[in-house]
């Protein structure tokens, strides 16, 4: 069985797994980094191949990532939008989405989300509406997942609080 994470882009899956992944005794499997191993650097393929040839690399490395052992997963922020990714994750274990406000995720993505390819060369007030848009586009989504956690606070108490609910079901 495995836990996925889901959620925005800067949601704090990463970090929020490697957190939660020894708290379970499970390994810990970023999905992006996976991919990236296979591609190279994400942004310089998606801009060269487009977005439909990166959704099907991330198509295949999520089955290859969920035939293997049990693990603590961080998807990408996309992943769960496609409708045969979404149904696959919710048959291999798991899926909590981890959920940040609009008003904390923006200055993350301010910061660090600068190779986002869906978000390259947004600033300001055009980013803060780009990223509100999607995020009311995948909320949908997002809900569909067994946890909803607001994801608000340090990784560690975040994976905490995920870990006790688990082990309570």
């Amino acid at each position: 069985m495995h836990v996925q994470l889901i959620g925005f882009m800067c949601a704090g899956k990463s970090r929020v797994g490697r957190a939660l992944a020894p708290l379970l005794g499970m390994p810990f499997v970023d999905l992006d980094r996976v991919i990236e191993q296979r591609v190279g650097p994400i942004k310089p393929f998606f801009e060269r191949e487009g977005e439909a040839a990166f959704r099907a690399v991330e198509a295949e490395v999520l089955g290859a990532v969920l035939d293997g052992p049990g693990a603590v997963i961080a998807m990408g922020g996309g992943t769960p939008v496609e409708r045969r990714n979404l149904d696959r994750m919710m048959r291999a274990g798991r899926v909590v989405w981890l959920d940040v406000p609009l008003d904390i995720l923006l200055p993350r993505i301010e910061r660090t989300g600068g190779d986002r390819p869906l978000l390259a060369g947004l600033k300001g007030e055009i980013l803060r509406e780009r990223v509100g848009a999607m995020l009311r586009a995948r909320r949908s989504i997002y809900s569909e997942a067994h946890l909803h956690i607001e994801a608000v606070g340090p990784p560690d108490e975040i994976a905490e609080r995920i870990a006790g609910i688990l082990q309570l079901r």
